[in-house]
């Protein structure tokens, strides 16, 4: 039976290694490929330049998907009006008067300081249109604004933070309809829809807004870490659906009072905010545009209001635009009273160990002034957190390693019986008061600050381009050293290479970080006592070298913290054996350098 879960055990880590290098050539690889082309297609396209598309430009969109054109195109020969703030450029479309060409200012496509802004919201008529557009809705009414509609500009030329832009457009049939558009200095529009009836009836309206994303590039919404789609609070319930169950089987419809709803990618939100005193319908719709083309659709329909000849109503709906940073969301959590805005940050199913974790780093981060060093202190804390549990866990592993020869005599003498080795070994045991269990306590007790980190760098925008020292200028990227160019001491690129190209940037990228881990994990397994039969402590041996590989692909920030973590259990345990006079790797290291016999 012990031969037989031995076989088990072999046949499990090979067949786990084989799948996570074929997942990585066959999954990741190609979809980094998908996401650089589509960088490049964001970098060809430059943002709209304030003064540029005014007012009056000509004025025509393809009509169908199969005339799509580059964005650049449909932005210049749409009428506009330019958008300038500190952390947003673009412009807003006349034609239906559409928030649908913006860029994020404060961030760019790569580390690279002349890489171009990032692209938020993109005109209809675009390959993967996506825009927010706000109307009226009514039965059996004709004239309403619709998206083909062209407005007029009546009072501001630039939207900015202190220079709102008003727009106006009359039916012909006794209605008249203003549409103010504000900004501050970040990413929040507050959009101001007022209808006057000049006619000789009452007409009943019900305002609506929508986020509309006409087809989702291929790299969106394959992370499974990461939650990418519609996105919402309605109902005092967090609503997610991604892309893939939501092309499926679409959205839910919830009447909720206020709340928010809108759609989400890793870093960037664009979401709707209605008056949080009103009873809403919200929805999210997918619609097949036909030719491969799906409409994914957040938007919500208020209570319907019926304007008395000579009367006039005002409706506010806020579009949030932009990236999501914890700070900027919660401030508008508490200013504006949206409720649990943040929770558009992806905090995960273990959302109350994660969001206390980000707190922490950030504020580290904050006294510190760099994330890699906020990093190695939070992993200090760690440290000192567990200290007690771990230093007897690794005084009991000491204790073993100790007495390891006794334990390898027991084995011999008692190889044909089992079930008495077994006990004189726990006879032996309780002699040296040692737990064999309480060993993988301290490493079973960081696992979920692991994952919690793991989730954190890979979901907060805080951490994205965040620099270190050196070579590491993205912590939320892994390293991008490798040992196959000597670590850039060679001018070549290994992804270039014919056929084998692809794999060497791929499960066989090894950099400098996977390294130090791969070798301090290494030292800490050679510090603990050899367990189990042969095979079993040569797969133990091989594991250090397979989490290098396993552990490579992963944020340059969490090898940080996984690497500084194994220095300082190094530390601890090089103490505790010294303190117990064992033999120990570092020790017999210095003992081949010097020639002087190895403590212990």
């Amino acid at each position: 039976m012990q031969n037989e879960n031995t076989r088990n055990t072999i046949i499990f880590v090979v067949s786990a290694v084989i799948i996570l290098i074929v997942y990585q050539f066959l999954v990741i690889e190609p979809a980094a490929k998908r996401r650089q082309a589509e960088a490049e297609r964001a970098a060809a396209a430059a943002p709209v330049a304030p003064g540029t598309n005014t007012v009056g430009a000509p004025d025509s969109l393809p009509a169908t998907a199969a005339q799509l054109a580059d964005r650049a195109t449909v932005v210049a020969t749409t009428p506009r009006v330019p958008v300038a703030t500190p952390a947003l450029s673009g412009s807003i479309a006349l034609r239906g008067a559409r928030i649908d060409d913006l860029f994020l200012t404060d961030y760019r496509t790569t580390v690279d300081a002349d890489a171009p802004p990032v692209e938020l919201l993109r005109p209809e008529g675009a390959e993967h249109a996506w825009f927010a557009e706000f109307g009226w809705t009514g039965a059996n009414l004709a004239g309403l604004p619709t998206p083909d509609t062209r407005w007029t500009v009546i009072e501001g030329e630039r939207l900015a933070p202190d220079s709102p832009v008003t727009l106006r457009y009359s039916n012909g049939q006794g209605l008249t309809f203003t549409r103010q558009i504000a900004v501050d200095d970040r990413y929040m529009f507050t959009v101001t829809d007022t209808v006057a009836n000049t006619g000789a009836s009452a007409v009943t309206l019900a305002p609506y807004a929508s986020v509309q994303r006409q087809g989702v590039p291929d790299d969106l919404g394959r992370n499974q870490i990461v939650h990418e789609g519609a996105v919402g609070w309605l109902g005092d319930e967090l609503r997610l659906v991604k892309y893939k169950k939501w092309a499926k089987d679409g959205g839910p419809e919830v009447t909720s009072t206020g709340g928010w709803l809108g759609i989400t990618d890793k870093y960037w939100l664009a979401a709707l905010v209605p008056n949080q005193d009103e009873q809403i319908k919200g929805e999210f719709r997918v619609t097949d545009a036909g030719g491969g083309l799906e409409i994914f659709e957040a938007n919500y329909v208020g209570q319907p209001h019926t304007i008395a000849p000579g009367r006039q109503i005002t409706e506010t709906t806020r579009l949030f635009a932009g990236a999501k940073t914890v700070p900027v969301l919660k401030a508008y959590e508490r200013n504006l009273d949206i409720p649990r805005l943040d929770n558009a940050v992806d905090w995960g199913n273990f959302w109350f160990f994660t969001r206390p974790l980000f707190s922490f780093l950030h504020w580290l981060y904050q006294h510190i002034g760099n994330v890699g060093l906020a990093i190695l202190a939070l992993t200090v804390v760690v440290k000192l957190v567990f200290f007690p549990l771990a230093n007897k866990s690794y005084e009991s592993l000491t204790k073993m390693k100790k007495v390891q020869p006794q334990i390898e005599e027991l084995r011999k003498k008692y190889k044909d019986d089992p079930a008495k080795q077994q006990q004189e070994l726990l006879g032996l045991y309780q002699k040296e008061k040692i737990n064999p269990l309480t060993g993988c306590l301290p490493m079973l007790l960081q696992i979920p600050v692991f994952y919690a980190l793991y989730k954190v760098l890979t979901v907060t925008i805080e951490m994205r381009h965040a620099p270190f020292y050196g070579w590491i200028q993205d912590l939320s990227a892994r390293d991008p050293t490798t040992i196959f160019n000597l670590f850039g001491a060679i001018p070549w690129d290994p992804s270039t290479a014919p056929l084998i190209g692809s794999f060497l940037n791929g499960p066989l990228h090894l950099g400098v970080l996977p390294l130090l881990y791969g070798f301090t994990m290494w030292l800490t397994t050679a510090m603990n006592p050899p367990a189990g039969d042969p095979i079993q402590q040569r797969i133990f041996q091989l594991m250090p070298i397979m989490f290098t590989f396993i552990m490579a692909p992963f944020a340059a920030g969490l090898l940080i913290y996984w690497t500084w973590n194994n220095v300082l259990t190094i530390i601890q345990q090089y103490i505790i054996m010294r303190r117990f006079k064992v033999d120990n790797p570092i020790d017999s290291l210095i003992g081949r350098f010097t020639g002087k016999k190895a403590a212990g």
